[in-house]
């Protein structure tokens, strides 16, 4: 079921003052801040919860070794359009096997190989951001200076290696798109609401709980929209920083109640967009990341998992989606591997 103005009245979002992010981020950073919860050297935020005894939970829900890679393609191909100097990743051989045919190598008794680099931001496809990703007025996770975390010299507090052997324990799926979408889509411009969240849960089942230490992922069906749109000569359209589903402002004290560890979504930009008021870029993101101190995943390609864990009626998986410990990165690409 699409929103419509018979929803209004249930809708926490319908009661946001459209003209007052400023208000509203700051009363809501307020409310969920995280920051000296687990010290003021903290450096991993809500990865604390996702502790040794939820990666034995996590682990133990490998029945089937049925194995899904969450991740999209890193290639020219992809949805990015040049904003912000985010490209789509340039792979380049340096050495390839007309290289070894021809003999010009210059390796001894016949062997030859190939090599390859690439070139890419570190948020063009799939990927993690980072603690040193966004900032509230000047300060980052924990009540930092800004400057004080990330210099020309990367992030030299939070960088996303201090999370690289962190993150793999229970993941959890909700799939709002299947529950609440047509055909397991939901439009753009959707704003999840925790009552959309809840009624997902209850509608997938018990599998499905969501608590302290898991790694939620959120599909929308955006990704399954923009596929469909490059199958039919289309392209990427909007995908990047354009019209979407995403989870609604009003969501940030269930992020925060909820002690998850981590979350991602199969969309560019995590929260809905346009957002929620007249004036705004991410504003949830500002309270998430600065002030819960949560990562958030973005551009996740869920599709496959959701088509199984419809099949079989079960959300929750082993979900390991380590980053690559680029050090002092405020992001990641990250190739998420879900196992049931």
């Amino acid at each position: 079921m699409h929103q419509s103005p018979d929803d209004s009245a249930a809708d926490p979002a319908a009661a946001l003052d459209r003209t007052d992010p400023e208000s509203a981020i700051a009363a809501a950073a307020k409310r969920c801040s995280n920051w000296g919860r687990w010290g003021a050297d903290d450096v991993i935020g809500t990865m604390n919860f996702l502790d040794d005894a939820k990666r034995v939970e996590g682990a133990a829900l490998v029945r089937r070794g049925a194995s899904f890679s969450l991740s999209q393609s890193f290639d020219t191909d992809g949805p990015q359009k040049g904003w912000r100097r985010r490209t789509n990743p340039v792979h380049t051989m340096t050495d390839t096997g007309t290289d070894a045919e021809r003999g010009n190598q210059g390796f001894p008794h016949g062997i030859g190989g190939a090599d390859d680099v690439i070139a890419m931001p570190l948020q063009c496809s799939t990927q993690w951001d980072g603690l040193g990703h966004i900032f509230d007025h000047g300060f980052a996770w924990n009540g930092r200076r800004a400057g004080d975390v990330v210099t020309s010299e990367g992030d030299l507090v939070t960088g996303i290696e201090n999370v690289a052997s962190l993150i793999a324990g229970r993941g959890v799926l909700l799939d709002v798109g299947r529950v609440l979408g047509t055909d397991g889509e939901l439009p753009d411009g959707f704003a999840i609401t925790q009552q959309h969240l809840e009624a997902t849960i209850a509608a997938q089942g018990e599998s499905s709980r969501v608590g302290r230490g898991d790694l939620v992922v959120v599909r929308t069906g955006r990704l399954t929209r923009a596929r469909r749109d490059i199958a039919e000569g289309r392209g990427w359209g909007d995908y990047a920083g354009g019209a979407a589903p995403g989870l609604s402002f009003t969501t940030a004290d269930w992020l925060h109640g909820t002690e998850i560890a981590g979350i991602a979504t199969d969309t560019w930009g995590f929260e809905v967009r346009p957002n929620e008021f007249d004036v705004a870029f991410q504003p949830l993101h500002q309270v998430a990341i600065p002030n819960i101190g949560l990562s958030i995943g973005e551009m996740w390609d869920l599709d496959a998992l959701a088509a199984d864990c419809a099949q079989d009626g079960r959300y929750d998986f082993w979900l390991t989606a380590a980053p690559l410990p680029v050090t002092g990165a405020v992001g990641s690409p990250v190739n998420p591997i879900a196992v049931k």
